[in-house]
């Protein structure tokens, strides 16, 4: 098993020799009255707050971003972790503050926490910009808040490293296993078809999710929490550690330790988050079978620090990266077993083993070069893979062109069908999400096996805030007849914890006019995953027609946070982020006396 020490003995050196910035807020540890008035007023206030003065004077100030709440299941546990935290900093010679910042909740927020993703990554960009803070700890797990909380710290330029929340424990039923996201999808079906009731639907739902942390399956959150560590964001082998497992306490007091040597070292997040690092967590997405979503985070991320990065690179490195995770929903197990399999630095080491997969000599927040991350890691279990005995020869996800996406689509093509993966049928439009819900089980709509659902209405611009809807439902009275999959695209996105032939983030989106919006009931549409094809087999000129005909619908907020997201947001293929925040520019930090 990994150990967290994340190389604890590189935070022992002096080799800063840039000044503490917290100084500049407090001024002279000797002499009450160093620094002028304002210095003095800080000080002031913090004696306020009950510090003396030999507590924080001197020290590395180190902020802890927590992204607890009440209703948030996944950081449940994360108000005692920041305790954990904090003892590491103290151990470590510095200053802990904890910060809450927004909680960005999967299963509670509407329409989408994606919504919000920029709103947490400039909520942390100017709380580090503008608080007397030398360096922080990103605590967070759920899928929008590691890269937003990346994002931020990255734009803010401070040394940061991130604390995962890490995966809950393994749901029951009736003595099978549960994966949360992945079996709630599948038993929602089964009810709907009729094959199981109320009862067995109440012990499901209480069986699913128990205990804190997110979900155990490879969704977004361990996809993002992976990506995190493999970029060199996280110390080696923190993002599978289970939420409530012990070694969770010792990772996070590890940590607090670990950040007060980035302090003293002035190693920022753009010195780790390296064109090489966003390569590495590709390939790490790619090998873990991992959720769709990461695409779009990671080229927002990558976008901060203007790393060039986009959605053929993903393709180009999961032609030539296999799948070695056997985690569902495209493998057997679950995160709780990937851990005690050995974790990420045991997939690492195999994906090491591939001729040019990884980037091993680059620097990381854990003071070594990632290669030591994985250099003494074993497997221990069957849900990881040697490189030469992949659970698939190719990575999870592939990218899509034609004139349905000529920003792109994606597809996690190992969740599919495989009889569906080169389709050619007859497209059933919906135009919102809400339309499909109230239609979906209409047999007028004459939906068959060889139908294209199409919904739109569901990007950046229509959902808003890109919701999770990707994952169209089938049809109840297809579903009774046995069918389990169906041709279906959107500009949407979908849960990383979903399956199915679902093509998904199709660029422009349909209220950006992007084609999607021009497609009708009837029009013959071919998916062709091996030629990466997504085309609506129309005549141009009848598509032309359309354009010239289409009108952009109306947005839905005029005012607050939506009108802003609506007037700077990018498309899906952009990485959704703000515009002026991807964008290079001046953004001072303040003098504080």
């Amino acid at each position: 098993m990994a150990h967290h020490d994340g190389g604890a003995h590189a935070g022992d050196g002096n080799r800063r020799v840039k000044p503490l910035r917290s100084a500049a807020w407090f001024g002279s540890t000797h002499d009450a009255t160093g620094g002028g008035l304002r210095a003095f007023s800080h000080r002031s206030r913090m004696r306020q707050l009950g510090y003396l003065p030999e507590e924080h004077l001197g020290k590395p100030v180190i902020a802890i971003l927590n992204t607890w709440s009440d209703i948030n299941p996944c950081h449940m546990h994360l108000r005692e972790r920041a305790e954990q935290v904090k003892r590491g900093v103290w151990q470590a010679g510095g200053f802990p503050l904890e910060f809450p910042v927004a909680t960005l909740s999967e299963t509670f927020q509407k329409p989408t926490p994606m919504l919000y993703r920029n709103l947490l990554s400039m909520e942390t960009e100017e709380l580090l910009r503008s608080y007397p803070v030398d360096g922080a700890v990103l605590m967070g797990g759920c899928d929008k808040t590691v890269p937003a909380l990346l994002m931020g710290a990255a734009s803010a330029g401070l040394p940061a490293l991130l604390v995962p929340s890490g995966p809950m424990l393994r749901g029951h039923y009736r003595g099978q296993t549960l994966g949360s996201g992945t079996d709630l999808w599948a038993y929602w079906d089964e009810y709907r078809a009729g094959r199981i009731g109320e009862c067995e639907m109440s012990q499901v739902e209480c069986g699913l999710a128990r205990s804190p942390g997110h979900c155990m399956t490879m969704g977004t959150a361990s996809t993002m929490t992976a990506a995190a560590e493999a970029m060199g964001m996280a110390l080696p082998g923190s993002s599978a550690v289970p939420a409530v497992d012990s070694a969770h306490h010792r990772m996070a007091a590890a940590a607090g330790r670990r950040v007060v040597g980035l302090v003293k070292e002035d190693v920022t997040p753009a010195s780790v988050m390296t064109r090489e690092a966003f390569e590495d967590a590709a390939a790490t997405v790619l090998a873990l079978g991992g959720s769709t979503n990461a695409l779009i985070h990671l080229i927002a991320m990558a976008g901060r620090l203007e790393v060039p990065l986009s959605l053929e690179d993903f393709d180009a490195i999961g032609r030539r990266v296999p799948v070695l995770a056997d985690v569902r929903p495209v493998g057997a197990y679950l995160m709780e077993d990937f851990y005690y399999a050995g974790g990420l630095p045991a997939l690492l080491r195999q994906l090491n083993e591939i001729p040019g997969a990884l980037h091993p000599d680059r620097s990381t927040v854990a003071g070594h070069s990632f290669a030591a991350y994985f250099a003494d890691a074993e497997i221990h279990g069957p849900a990881i893979r040697r490189h030469d005995e992949p659970l698939h020869d190719e990575g999870g996800v592939a990218v899509l062109h034609g004139n349905l996406a000529p920003g792109g689509a994606v597809i996690k093509h190992l969740a599919a069908a495989p009889e569906l993966l080169c389709h050619t049928g007859p497209a059933v439009v919906f135009d919102s999400y809400a339309q499909l819900r109230e239609g979906i089980d209409d047999p007028a709509f004459d939906i068959t096996r060889e139908t294209v659902l199409v919904l739109r209405g569901a990007g950046p611009l229509g959902g808003p805030g890109m919701p999770e809807y990707g994952m169209l439902p089938i049809p109840a009275y297809l579903l009774e007849k046995g069918v389990t999959d169906l041709v279906r695209i959107s500009d949407a996105r979908m849960s990383g914890t979903s399956y199915g032939t679902c093509v998904l983030h199709i660029a422009p989106e349909s209220h950006a006019g992007g084609p999607l919006a021009l497609v009708r009931t009837g029009d013959m549409i071919t998916l062709d995953v091996g030629r990466r094809l997504l085309q609506l087999d129309i005549d141009p000129v009848e598509l032309e027609e359309r354009r010239r005909a289409w009108r952009p619908p109306e947005l839905q907020a005029t005012r607050g946070y939506g009108a802003l997201f609506n007037e700077h947001v990018t498309q899906a293929d952009e990485g959704c982020d703000f515009d002026f925040l991807a964008s290079p520019g001046r953004n001072p930090a303040p003098d504080p006396r």
